[in-house]
Protein backbone atom coordinates (compact mmCIF):
# COMPACT_ATOMS: atom_id res chain seq x y z
CA UNK A 1 0.00 0.00 0.00
CA UNK A 2 1.53 3.37 -0.80
CA UNK A 3 2.16 5.65 1.86
CA UNK A 4 -0.47 8.18 2.17
CA UNK A 5 0.37 12.46 2.35
CA UNK A 6 -0.12 12.24 6.22
CA UNK A 7 2.19 9.47 6.36
CA UNK A 8 5.01 10.94 4.32
CA UNK A 9 4.82 14.01 6.29
CA UNK A 10 4.95 12.40 9.64
CA UNK A 11 7.85 10.24 8.30
CA UNK A 12 9.93 14.09 7.19
CA UNK A 13 9.01 15.52 10.61
CA UNK A 14 10.49 12.39 12.56
CA UNK A 15 13.17 12.44 9.96
CA UNK A 16 13.49 16.04 10.88
CA UNK A 17 13.03 15.37 14.69
CA UNK A 18 15.90 12.64 14.95
CA UNK A 19 18.20 14.98 13.47
CA UNK A 20 17.71 17.81 15.87
CA UNK A 21 17.74 15.35 19.08
CA UNK A 22 21.21 14.37 17.77
CA UNK A 23 22.53 17.51 17.95
CA UNK A 24 23.87 19.40 20.70
CA UNK A 25 20.94 22.13 21.30
CA UNK A 26 20.24 24.99 23.57
CA UNK A 27 18.27 24.69 27.06
CA UNK A 28 16.48 27.45 25.61
CA UNK A 29 15.97 25.46 22.65
CA UNK A 30 12.01 24.51 21.47
CA UNK A 31 11.54 23.50 18.41
CA UNK A 32 12.29 19.95 18.82
CA UNK A 33 9.49 20.11 21.97
CA UNK A 34 7.13 21.78 19.16
CA UNK A 35 7.47 19.30 16.62
CA UNK A 36 7.17 16.23 18.90
CA UNK A 37 3.66 17.49 19.97
CA UNK A 38 2.96 17.98 16.10
CA UNK A 39 4.20 14.42 15.85
CA UNK A 40 1.67 13.30 18.42
CA UNK A 41 -1.14 15.26 16.55
CA UNK A 42 -0.10 13.76 13.60
CA UNK A 43 0.25 9.67 14.99
CA UNK A 44 -3.44 10.21 16.23
CA UNK A 45 -4.55 11.44 13.19
CA UNK A 46 -2.89 8.77 10.95
CA UNK A 47 -4.57 6.25 13.33
CA UNK A 48 -7.62 6.91 12.67
CA UNK A 49 -7.62 6.83 8.65
CA UNK A 50 -9.13 4.18 7.03
CA UNK A 51 -5.88 3.89 4.92
CA UNK A 52 -3.47 3.38 7.64
CA UNK A 53 -0.27 1.52 7.67
CA UNK A 54 0.00 -1.70 8.97
CA UNK A 55 0.03 -2.25 12.77
CA UNK A 56 4.00 -2.90 12.70
CA UNK A 57 4.60 0.28 11.11
CA UNK A 58 2.34 1.98 13.65
CA UNK A 59 3.86 0.57 16.52
CA UNK A 60 7.36 1.62 15.09
CA UNK A 61 6.28 5.17 14.82
CA UNK A 62 4.42 5.46 18.34
CA UNK A 63 7.61 3.54 19.78
CA UNK A 64 9.83 6.57 18.25
CA UNK A 65 7.50 9.19 19.10
CA UNK A 66 7.46 8.07 22.34
CA UNK A 67 11.43 7.83 22.75
CA UNK A 68 11.80 11.79 21.84
CA UNK A 69 9.38 12.53 23.91
CA UNK A 70 10.75 10.64 26.68
CA UNK A 71 14.30 12.55 25.66
CA UNK A 72 13.03 15.47 25.75
CA UNK A 73 11.23 14.92 29.33
CA UNK A 74 14.95 13.16 30.57
CA UNK A 75 16.97 16.66 29.52
CA UNK A 76 14.52 18.25 32.08
CA UNK A 77 15.85 16.51 34.90
CA UNK A 78 18.38 18.46 37.12
CA UNK A 79 21.00 15.81 38.17
CA UNK A 80 22.99 13.58 35.44
CA UNK A 81 22.31 10.49 37.66
CA UNK A 82 18.65 10.90 36.78
CA UNK A 83 19.11 12.09 33.03
CA UNK A 84 21.29 8.52 32.90
CA UNK A 85 18.45 6.59 35.11
CA UNK A 86 16.25 8.35 32.52
CA UNK A 87 17.88 7.19 29.41
CA UNK A 88 18.01 3.51 30.88
CA UNK A 89 14.46 2.81 30.30
CA UNK A 90 13.99 4.62 26.58
CA UNK A 91 13.23 2.63 23.86
CA UNK A 92 14.47 3.58 20.50
CA UNK A 93 13.08 2.35 17.01
CA UNK A 94 13.97 -0.98 15.93
CA UNK A 95 14.14 0.26 11.89
CA UNK A 96 15.55 3.50 10.12
CA UNK A 97 13.15 5.95 9.14
CA UNK A 98 14.82 6.74 5.89
CA UNK A 99 16.20 4.75 3.45
CA UNK A 100 19.54 6.63 3.80
CA UNK A 101 19.76 5.37 7.23
CA UNK A 102 21.94 2.35 7.83
CA UNK A 103 20.79 2.05 11.44
CA UNK A 104 18.09 3.74 13.14
CA UNK A 105 18.82 7.64 13.96
CA UNK A 106 16.84 6.93 17.32
CA UNK A 107 19.54 4.49 18.45
CA UNK A 108 22.24 6.39 17.31
CA UNK A 109 20.83 9.47 19.44
CA UNK A 110 20.30 7.21 22.50
CA UNK A 111 23.67 5.62 22.69
CA UNK A 112 25.05 9.80 22.10
CA UNK A 113 22.62 10.40 24.92
CA UNK A 114 23.88 7.72 27.36
CA UNK A 115 27.54 8.64 26.97
CA UNK A 116 27.02 12.34 27.15
CA UNK A 117 25.55 11.45 30.61
CA UNK A 118 28.16 9.49 31.54
CA UNK A 119 30.52 11.84 30.66
CA UNK A 120 28.68 14.45 32.89
CA UNK A 121 28.43 12.04 35.82
CA UNK A 122 32.10 11.41 35.16
CA UNK A 123 33.02 15.10 35.50
CA UNK A 124 30.70 15.86 38.73
CA UNK A 125 32.53 13.26 40.60
CA UNK A 126 36.19 13.77 39.33
CA UNK A 127 34.76 17.88 40.36
CA UNK A 128 35.43 18.86 37.00
CA UNK A 129 31.81 20.66 36.67
CA UNK A 130 29.31 21.06 39.25
CA UNK A 131 25.91 19.69 39.07
CA UNK A 132 24.91 22.64 36.72
CA UNK A 133 27.09 21.71 33.99
CA UNK A 134 29.64 24.64 34.74
CA UNK A 135 33.10 24.52 34.94
CA UNK A 136 34.71 24.52 38.10
CA UNK A 137 37.28 27.11 38.54
CA UNK A 138 39.71 25.67 40.91
CA UNK A 139 40.09 23.01 37.53
CA UNK A 140 39.71 25.28 34.74
CA UNK A 141 43.60 25.76 35.03
CA UNK A 142 44.50 22.50 35.70
CA UNK A 143 42.26 21.02 32.46
CA UNK A 144 43.90 23.93 30.15
CA UNK A 145 47.24 23.09 31.23
CA UNK A 146 46.50 19.28 30.43
CA UNK A 147 44.93 19.98 27.24
CA UNK A 148 41.94 18.08 27.80
CA UNK A 149 40.04 17.40 24.34
CA UNK A 150 36.33 19.42 23.95
CA UNK A 151 33.32 17.56 25.09
CA UNK A 152 32.28 17.05 21.27
CA UNK A 153 34.88 14.70 20.81
CA UNK A 154 35.16 12.84 24.31
CA UNK A 155 31.38 12.60 23.82
CA UNK A 156 32.46 10.96 20.69
CA UNK A 157 35.66 9.15 21.85
CA UNK A 158 32.52 7.70 24.56
CA UNK A 159 30.23 6.93 21.66
CA UNK A 160 32.34 4.37 19.80
CA UNK A 161 33.22 2.75 22.77
CA UNK A 162 29.67 2.31 23.74
CA UNK A 163 29.07 1.06 19.91
CA UNK A 164 31.69 -1.40 20.05
CA UNK A 165 30.26 -2.72 23.45
CA UNK A 166 26.47 -2.58 21.77
CA UNK A 167 27.88 -4.64 18.73
CA UNK A 168 29.82 -7.10 20.76
CA UNK A 169 26.86 -7.54 22.65
CA UNK A 170 24.18 -8.03 19.87
CA UNK A 171 27.34 -10.69 18.26
CA UNK A 172 26.86 -12.34 21.62
CA UNK A 173 23.48 -12.28 21.25
CA UNK A 174 23.38 -13.34 17.59
CA UNK A 175 25.73 -16.47 18.67
CA UNK A 176 23.24 -17.50 21.38
CA UNK A 177 20.02 -17.09 19.44
CA UNK A 178 22.01 -18.87 16.40
CA UNK A 179 23.12 -21.61 19.02
CA UNK A 180 19.63 -21.69 20.46
CA UNK A 181 17.61 -21.96 16.90
CA UNK A 182 20.20 -25.28 16.13
CA UNK A 183 19.02 -26.64 19.53
CA UNK A 184 15.87 -26.09 18.69
CA UNK A 185 15.69 -27.27 14.99
CA UNK A 186 17.78 -30.64 16.62
CA UNK A 187 14.93 -30.89 19.62
CA UNK A 188 12.16 -30.55 16.85
CA UNK A 189 13.38 -32.98 14.48
CA UNK A 190 14.30 -35.79 17.40
CA UNK A 191 10.15 -35.01 18.26
CA UNK A 192 9.00 -35.82 15.28
CA UNK A 193 11.14 -38.68 14.95
CA UNK A 194 9.56 -39.57 18.05
CA UNK A 195 6.07 -39.20 17.26
CA UNK A 196 6.88 -40.56 13.71
CA UNK A 197 7.57 -43.80 15.38
CA UNK A 198 4.83 -43.40 17.73
CA UNK A 199 2.28 -43.33 15.18
CA UNK A 200 3.63 -46.03 13.27
CA UNK A 201 3.15 -47.85 15.97
CA UNK A 202 -0.29 -46.60 16.70
CA UNK A 203 -1.12 -47.92 13.35
CA UNK A 204 0.74 -51.27 13.46
CA UNK A 205 -1.38 -51.44 17.19
CA UNK A 206 -4.57 -50.32 15.40
CA UNK A 207 -4.21 -53.24 12.87
CA UNK A 208 -2.96 -55.78 15.07
CA UNK A 209 -6.50 -54.94 17.05
CA UNK A 210 -8.84 -55.07 13.69
CA UNK A 211 -7.03 -58.32 12.95
CA UNK A 212 -7.68 -59.69 16.30
CA UNK A 213 -10.85 -58.69 16.18
CA UNK A 214 -11.91 -60.45 12.77
CA UNK A 215 -10.22 -63.48 14.09
CA UNK A 216 -12.70 -63.49 17.38
CA UNK A 217 -15.09 -62.98 15.18
CA UNK A 218 -14.93 -65.75 13.42
CA UNK A 219 -14.02 -68.10 16.53
CA UNK A 220 -17.23 -66.67 18.14
CA UNK A 221 -19.42 -67.83 14.90
CA UNK A 222 -17.42 -71.03 14.95
CA UNK A 223 -18.82 -71.87 18.45
CA UNK A 224 -21.75 -70.44 18.13
CA UNK A 225 -22.77 -73.57 15.45
CA UNK A 226 -20.89 -75.78 17.34
CA UNK A 227 -23.07 -75.23 20.29
CA UNK A 228 -26.08 -75.62 17.81
CA UNK A 229 -24.95 -78.33 16.19
CA UNK A 230 -23.99 -79.72 20.10
CA UNK A 231 -27.56 -79.62 21.02
CA UNK A 232 -29.18 -81.14 18.10
CA UNK A 233 -27.33 -83.74 18.55
CA UNK A 234 -28.45 -84.27 22.05
CA UNK A 235 -31.90 -83.30 21.27
CA UNK A 236 -31.79 -86.74 19.54
CA UNK A 237 -30.27 -88.89 21.52
CA UNK A 238 -32.94 -87.80 24.45
CA UNK A 239 -35.50 -88.87 22.00
CA UNK A 240 -34.29 -91.97 20.55
CA UNK A 241 -34.03 -92.94 24.09
CA UNK A 242 -37.55 -92.46 25.11
CA UNK A 243 -38.94 -94.29 22.36
CA UNK A 244 -36.43 -96.64 23.02
CA UNK A 245 -37.90 -96.37 26.87
CA UNK A 246 -41.30 -96.28 25.60
CA UNK A 247 -41.03 -99.53 22.99
CA UNK A 248 -39.30 -101.93 25.70
CA UNK A 249 -42.13 -100.72 28.48
CA UNK A 250 -45.13 -102.19 25.55
CA UNK A 251 -42.61 -105.43 25.40
CA UNK A 252 -42.61 -105.89 28.51
CA UNK A 253 -46.07 -105.03 29.39
CA UNK A 254 -46.97 -107.98 26.22
CA UNK A 255 -44.54 -110.63 27.24
CA UNK A 256 -45.30 -111.06 31.02
CA UNK A 257 -49.09 -110.43 31.47
CA UNK A 258 -51.00 -108.76 34.18
CA UNK A 259 -51.26 -111.39 36.92
CA UNK A 260 -54.98 -112.45 38.06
Amino acid sequence: MAATRLELNLMRLLSRCEALAAERRDPEEWRLEKYVAALEDMLRELKKQSSKPAPELLNEYSRKVDFLKGLLEAEKLSSSTEKALANQFLAPGRTPTTAKERTPATKTVHLQTKARCTGQMRSELLGTIDPQGSVNPIFSPLCSCRGLTSDEKQSAVELDAVLQHHQDMQEKLAEEMLSLARSLKNNTLAAQNVIKQDNQTLSHSLRMADQNFEKLKDESDRLEQHAKKSVNWLLWIMLIVVCFIFISMILFIRIFPKLK
